[in-house]
């Protein structure tokens, strides 16, 4: 799925409404199958399913956007599994964004961009923006600046 998932994924930006509507069913229905998976399983781990595998369900978590129910629940099988030392911060801080902002709320590390202004990413709002540097150093995340140099 993640393989797909890459391959796909400039057609969620796409101008084209038939790359967009083909994006929106990719993700549907891997989230659904992610949604199976931690039925059976909880939390794909990597110490139980391997490195892949754990990073292959994150990218799914991130891009269920569409099905913020599955988000929410990899969200809080997520920060079970870094509370057991199992997963890392830096993906619970990008999932945690993600689903933030697919709320309407306020994410807290800056990690998900709005757009872009005078030829410079902007985050979506950010939670006491002024220690959001910070806080991402605490999980493993470069600088804001640096971040968003690899798009621009």
């Amino acid at each position: 799925m993640a393989a797909e998932d890459h391959r796909a994924a400039p057609r969620a930006n796409s101008a084209d409404f038939a790359d967009q509507l083909a994006w929106r069913r990719l993700t549907a229905r891997h989230a659904d199958r992610l949604a199976e998976i931690m039925d059976a399983h909880g939390w794909p781990t990597a110490d139980r399913f391997g490195a892949d595998a754990a990073r292959a369900a994150w990218l799914i978590a991130q891009h269920a956007d569409r099905q913020l129910d599955v988000q929410r629940r990899a969200l809080r099988l997520l920060e079970r599994a870094v509370a057991d030392g199992l997963a890392a911060r830096r993906e619970l801080a990008f999932l945690q964004d993600r689903t933030l902002v697919n709320e309407g709320r306020e994410q807290i590390y800056g990690t998900q961009i709005a757009g872009v202004r005078d030829g410079a990413p902007v985050p979506w709002p950010c939670r006491d923006p002024e220690r959001m540097d910070e806080r991402r150093a605490e999980v493993g995340i470069p600088p804001f600046t640096e971040y968003v140099a690899q798009f621009t």
